[in-house]
């Protein structure tokens, strides 16, 4: 009985999502198209159950880069509705369109100098009239038996909600590296850090010269600190590398070449990483192939920094 409850509850739902797909028309790119011209912030207002999506949508816009809060239109009308400026838009949310509080605001929202897109299930209702773009979002029945609680309505709204942030933020060109600016604090965040971000860089970069005498080679590498040091070429090229590994076994087999350069003992063509690439793709490098640090060049091969398994571990990437 109980998940007899529950399937139905959740057929009914995800039917009325398939609706609003199949129902989907013009005036959604209107919506989207007056969200990516807003050159304020987008203002969310919905009562009851309608705030409380309103309220998610809002975050959901602010995660992908479009500055958004939630109005409570009852405040509004006392005080808040000093939150909307000229150039913001206005997104209001109500299944009846008939919301007394929302029809308050309309025309006052029309003096400040805001666009107003309206979320509603009747499209002859005086909100969806009275908006700049509408988006029915009306449901053919609750889920609940009594086909009165907000359920399938609310799904319905949130789901539009959802397809018009990623509408937007595909159009605009949302990276994974703007997702990674707007979420530097989560797991999901720091999974899109990028090597360029956490890179030693310039006078940061242990390097020598080929020529460099190996006591000298030595000296930087103590100085830095990073267990390596970075042999370039003419124009900065990267032509190989040494570790303090490597000199510890070279050292054990000729103790001469101390005589010699950097050129002579480096191990050329050194596993490399880009700077754009993800430090994830860093780490995962480093771990397969049992090393600590990683040069990193650009597409000419030249080095422009080098990435230390402890910066990597420091961002709790794993």
């Amino acid at each position: 009985m109980v998940l007899d409850t529950a399937r139905r509850v959740l057929t009914i739902e995800a039917d009325a999502v398939r609706e609003l797909a199949d129902r989907l028309d013009g005036s959604f790119e209107e919506a989207v198209k007056l969200m990516l011209a807003c050159r304020g912030r987008i203002v969310l207002t919905g009562l009851g159950k309608s705030g409380l999506i309103c309220q998610k949508i809002a975050a959901t816009l602010s995660s992908t880069g479009m500055p958004s809060l939630f109005m409570h239109p009852a405040e509004a009308l006392h005080g808040d509705l000093g939150m909307v400026a000229s150039g913001d838009l206005v997104l209001a949310l109500s299944n009846s369109g008939e919301t007394e509080e929302i029809v308050k605001l309309l025309e006052l929202i029309r003096r400040l100098g805001a666009k107003i897109i309206a979320l509603s299930g009747d499209p002859e209702s005086t909100l969806a009239r009275n908006a700049d773009a509408h988006i029915h979002v009306g449901v053919s029945k609750e889920a609940c038996s009594l086909d009165l609680v907000p359920t399938a309505s609310t799904t319905a709204a949130l789901a539009m909600g959802d397809a018009l942030a990623i509408a937007c933020y595909e159009q605009r060109g949302f990276t994974e590296r703007d997702f990674a600016r707007f979420h530097p604090g989560g797991r999901l965040g720091r999974r899109l850090i990028r090597v360029s971000d956490l890179m030693h860089r310039d006078d940061g970069i242990p390097r020598v010269d080929a020529g460099q005498s190996i006591p000298d080679t030595l000296r930087i590498m103590d100085k830095y600190k990073l267990g390596m040091v970075c042999i370039t070429g003419d124009g900065g090229n990267l032509r190989g590398i040494l570790t303090d590994g490597d000199l510890r076994r070279l050292l054990l087999k000729d103790g001469q070449l101390l005589k010699g350069t950097a050129g002579d003992v480096m191990v050329p063509e050194p596993v490399t990483i880009r700077p754009e690439a993800l430090a994830t793709e860093a780490l995962r490098s480093m771990e397969q192939k049992r090393i600590t640090s990683l040069p990193v060049v650009d597409t000419d091969g030249r080095l422009a920094g080098v990435i230390q398994i402890h910066d990597l571990w420091r961002t709790q990437l794993f």
